[in-house]
C-alpha cells in the first residue's frame, strides 16, 4: 500500500528509498530474530505490545497523511515523503514483519523436518536473508511500479483525492487488524 500510494503521489523515483528500505530493515528484523531476539519480543507481553502499538499508531500517522493529500503539487513535498531510515524502521514496528521473521526462524533456520535442530542454522538464515531480500524489493518495486503508472489518470479531477483515501482505508484496515494479532 505504501509503494503504491508513494509512487503515485511522488513518482517511482519518490517511492524507491522505500522499496530499497524495506528490505534492508526487513533483513535486520530477521537477523536479530534468527540471533534470538524475536523470542525476547514475542514472549513479553509489554515488549510486544509496545511494538505492536508503535506499528498501529506510525500507519493511522501515515493514513491520516494520505487521506488529507488532495493535490499532487501537495503530495509531491516532504508531505508524503517516507524516507530510508522510516522505511527501515518500520518494519521493526510492523507485527506483521515479526510474525514472518520469527515464523521462519523457529520452523526453517533452527529446525530441520521433524522437528530436529538444523545443523546448520547460519547457512540457513543466509538463505532466508537472500531469498526475502529479492523478493520484499520486487514487491514494493512491482506496487511502486503500478502506483507511478497510475500518476498521470490520477491527476485529473478528484482522482487523486479518492485514490488517497482509499489508500489510507487500507492502511487504517491493516492498522486495526494488526491490533486483533
Amino acid at each position: 500500500t505504501l509503494s503504491t500510494a508513494l509512487a503515485a503521489n511522488g513518482g517511482l523515483k519518490a517511492a524507491l528509498r522505500f522499496c530499497f528500505a524495506v528490505p534492508a530493515g526487513w533483513s535486520l528484523l530477521m537477523l536479530a530474530c534468527g540471533l534470538g531476539l524475536g523470542v525476547a519480543v514475542m514472549t513479553a507481553p509489554l515488549l510486544r505490545g509496545v511494538v505492536q502499538l508503535l506499528g498501529v499508531g506510525y500507519m493511522l500517522w501515515l493514513a491520516w497523511k494520505l487521506w488529507n493529500a488532495r493535490t499532487l503539487a501537495q503530495a509531491d513535498g516532504r508531505r508524503l515523503d517516507v524516507g530510508f531510515v522510516q522505511g527501515m524502521a518500520l518494519q521493526f514496528v510492523n507485527i506483521k514483519a515479526w510474525m514472518l521473521a520469527l515464523a521462519l526462524t523457529a520452523g526453517w533456520v533452527v529446525s530441520q523436518q521433524g522437528g530436529q535442530p538444523a545443523t546448520n542454522p547460519g547457512e540457513r538464515l543466509a538463505i532466508v536473508l537472500a531469498v526475502m531480500a529479492v523478493y520484499a524489493f520486487t514487491s514494493n518495486f512491482t506496487y511502486a511500479l503500478v502506483g507511478s503508472l497510475l500518476r498521470q489518470w490520477l491527476s485529473h479531477g478528484s482522482r487523486l483525492l479518492v485514490f488517497n483515501r482509499a489508500m489510507a482505508a487500507v492502511l487504517a484496515a491493516t492498522a486495526a487488524w494488526m491490533l486483533s494479532v
